[in-house]
């Protein structure tokens, strides 16, 4: 009989232990599922033919505007930006945002016609759309992505309805889409092309934009030499470069005994660019939770584009590779983490 008892005082005992396993199983799943939220690439691609262009709601594409449309049609809201080669105006197009880039200074008028060809050149889900130019104006049009530039990264993910997003996935993508172009450039339709306005970190990010749906595209490329593989590299300027930003091979090498004079720099090749992805995706990974493993995971190759000598340098394919691998890995550890509990 007190067997029995002891039996059946038993049972709730277990049934308490069980149920609290199962709770810790339930807090844990939900820890893992905060730290490898689910997530799945969206497709960047516009699906338009060449030079044509289709934006927010629009249901069919349209050719490029030309300057009687951009006269005619399009309505300057207000300056939203302002450079020494041009203005941007957040102006509508037929109840669409789009932005409208006018020329400074009739002084740059070539390197605003330089950004524009190269616009048209490498149009792809890498670089902002193009809506239309009139150059005899110096005007060009382009989709407007209020989100502004990666700058403001952290801002944006701090408004509530984006604040879901501010996961490890989001922000290594962001990266992914940095090293991506890089890899598009090094290999594009206009040859072998170097990011000239990177001298310093706010200058590389403010030459991308974000989306709405946090992918990273270029915009300003005003300022891509091109760079003949084994034969002529690029210089980024007449003036002299400082800073651990920039390349050892962009700095002065002749001493600080001896003035700086352009035509005694020696040129250099697009692994100037490679140098500086570390320091861009230090940034856009910010401080969330995942960034130190994803950091653990990139610092061999991060190493390898910190090498002086810029032959020993990984290729952007290369560094995009890793990338890729790293990103796959951190998803298959949040699936396996899963499927333990």
């Amino acid at each position: 009989m007190g067997n029995g008892r002891a039996v059946l005082c038993s049972l709730p005992v277990v049934a308490v232990c069980l149920a609290a396993l199962l709770c810790a199983n339930l807090l844990l799943y939900l820890y893992l599922d905060s730290l490898y939220p689910s997530f799945v690439f969206p497709s960047p691609h516009r699906h338009c033919p060449p030079r044509h262009f289709k934006l927010g709601t629009m249901h069919d594409c349209v050719p490029w505007l030309e300057c009687p449309e951009i006269r005619a049609d399009i309505r300057r809201l207000k300056m939203v930006g302002q450079g020494a080669v041009k203005k941007v105006y957040l102006s509508e197009w037929r109840g669409q945002k789009v932005a409208v880039c006018a020329l400074s200074s009739e002084a740059y008028r070539a390197d605003f016609l330089h950004g524009l060809s190269m616009l048209r050149l490498l149009q792809s889900a890498r670089v902002v759309q193009l809506v239309g130019a009139c150059e005899g104006d110096g005007v060009f049009v382009t989709e407007y992505h209020p989100l502004g530039t990666p700058l403001g990264l952290d801002e944006a993910l701090a408004i509530p309805r984006y604040r879901s997003s501010d996961a490890w996935q989001t922000r290594l993508r962001l990266a992914l889409d940095y090293v991506v172009f890089l890899s598009f450039l090094h290999a594009s339709p206009a040859g072998v092309r170097v990011m000239c306005d990177s001298n310093d970190l706010s200058k590389t990010l403010s030459q991308f934009l974000l989306t709405a749906d946090f992918r990273l595209v270029a915009n300003d490329l005003d300022a891509l030499p091109e760079a003949t593989p084994g034969g002529h590299g690029v210089k980024c300027g007449p003036r002299q470069l400082t800073g651990d930003f920039v390349a050892p091979e962009q700095l002065w090498p002749h001493g600080e005994d001896k003035p700086f004079a352009d035509e005694l720099m020696p040129s250099y090749s697009e692994k100037t660019d490679i140098w500086k992805i570390p320091d861009v995706t230090s940034f856009l990974l910010g401080h969330v939770i995942g960034s130190d493993v994803i950091h653990f995971h990139l610092f061999q190759i991060h190493a390898d584009c910190k090498k002086q000598d810029p032959r020993q340098r990984p290729t952007a394919k290369e560094v995009l590779s890793v990338y890729r691998a790293v990103y796959d890995t951190m998803v298959e550890n949040q699936q396996q983490s899963r499927d333990m509990l």
